[in-house]
């Protein structure tokens, strides 16, 4: 007793520095832009060349200002924020799968969404020339044979965790928490206006009543400049058809048909939005500000992938044109633009 004492007195002399940790970095060997195209999409939805082209993107805001050697390059940014979106799992396992910690994963997810989200008016954008509105009134048109359609409108929730702040906001009439997304797409699927702001129990009028899209439509409100095709959650009015509640005759009938044929068009667009991007079909473990940025980053996304992907027209093809020569000259009133519709296309 009395030696160990005297060594301690001994030590307690000099100042010895305590004993560093050795430092064990994680095997990342989990992402890599070695695998195949096929591979890749498996795990990221997107091909070698796609995650180049989103890296090349957010470069500027994500490329770190640091000379470590194990700091994460934007490419690996990038893919740990496709896995994550795609996979829809927890933090944790995503950061297991591809060797990094909890803490790395959510920072990248964060800041990688965020840059993602800094260019939703390059990728999601409402067409304003003719040029543009007649290709999507023309493709509308092969779908289901309605003229003049613009765009489809609805509205998905998104599941997200019970939040902390303004809890009762949140639970929608299904009874659960989530985000009430509305938006427009054309007949490609593209999104033309996405809204991720509302939480899950605003109602789909009301949150189309407050957007900009509304507003916009509002200022040349004839169905002649296109018209948007809603469900019967939205009002009738003279730039957003909804079908007849009650079919009165034929007429009426072929017109909802037509109508649901031709709307459909956002509900696929939903359902190939969510296979892509798993995270949208689980609930989203984050505060309701972060999930919003999560939604729309992953609209952004779906709608460059469709532009990595689509092949474009020949310019010298001409698109077909509905006739939209029967000039309307009633009320400018939905529900009298509807019947008008209905007499002109829909009538034996």
């Amino acid at each position: 007793m009395l030696t160990t004492a005297l060594i301690m007195a001994g030590l307690a002399l000099y100042n010895v520095p305590p004993q560093r940790r050795p430092r064990h970095f994680r095997n990342r060997d989990g992402f890599s832009l070695d695998f195949s195209d096929e591979e890749l999409r498996a795990r990221y939805r997107f091909s070698r060349h796609s995650i180049m082209v989103i890296s090349d993107l957010v470069r500027d805001d994500l490329q770190r200002g640091t000379r470590r050697n194990h700091a994460l390059t934007v490419e690996q940014q990038v893919m740990v924020t496709l896995r994550f979106l795609a996979s829809g799992s927890f933090l944790q396992v995503v950061g297991d799968t591809l060797g990094l910690d909890k803490g790395t994963v959510s920072r990248v997810v964060q800041d990688t969404t965020a840059a993602l989200c800094k260019r939703q008016n390059e990728f999601v954008k409402w067409p304003r020339r003719d040029a543009e509105k007649n290709k999507i009134k023309a493709g509308n048109y092969r779908i289901g044979g309605f003229p003049n359609v613009i765009g489809a409108i609805d509205g998905t929730h998104i599941r997200i965790q019970a939040p902390t702040t303004d809890e009762a906001s949140y639970v929608n009439r299904k009874g659960y928490h989530s985000i009430n997304v509305q938006a427009v797409c054309d007949a490609d699927g593209k999104f033309t206006n996405i809204n991720t702001s509302w939480p899950g129990n605003a109602h789909d009028a009301h949150i189309f009543r407050t957007s900009q899209v509304c507003t916009h439509m509002e200022r040349t409100p004839n169905w002649e400049s296109g018209i948007l095709l809603g469900d019967s959650g939205y009002p009738c009015r003279p730039f957003i058809m909804t079908p007849y509640a009650r079919p009165a005759n034929e007429d009426q009938t072929r017109f909802n048909r037509h109508h649901a044929r031709t709307r459909c068009v956002i509900e696929r667009t939903f359902g190939r939005w969510k296979r892509r991007f798993h995270v949208l079909h689980s609930e989203i473990r984050m505060k309701p500000e972060k999930a919003c940025s999560i939604i729309m980053a992953c609209a952004i996304l779906h709608n460059i992938a469709l532009w990595m992907n689509e092949p474009e027209l020949p310019e010298d093809q001409e698109e077909e044109m509905p006739n939209v020569d029967a000039v309307y000259n009633g009320a400018n009133d939905g529900r009298r633009i509807r019947d008008h519709i209905t007499q002109m296309y829909f009538t034996n």
